[in-house]
């Protein structure tokens, strides 16, 4: 049986990805995968896997997206 909280944090999961794959600001997106793992990190902590969720947020919010971030001010952003 899946417990509220687990519910919750499953359901904001999906709904951040759905913003994610629709934004069409990259920075924006990267901005918002940054907000999806630190949920996922969450979820992990929920299912008792401590050091997973460690890792999902010291790799997936703060290396990936410093790295994404970074990769995106060296290139020429324009918008239609």
């Amino acid at each position: 049986m899946i417990h509220a909280l687990d519910f919750m944090l499953l359901l904001l999961l999906v709904i951040i990805a759905l913003i994610a794959i629709s934004l069409k600001d990259i920075l924006g997106a990267v901005i918002v995968l940054g907000a999806y793992s630190l949920i996922m990190a969450l979820a992990w902590l929920e299912m008792n896997a401590p050091d997973v969720a460690f890792t999902e947020a010291a790799v997936g919010a703060g290396v990936t997206s410093f790295l994404f971030i970074s990769a995106l001010s060296k290139t020429k952003r324009w918008e239609k």
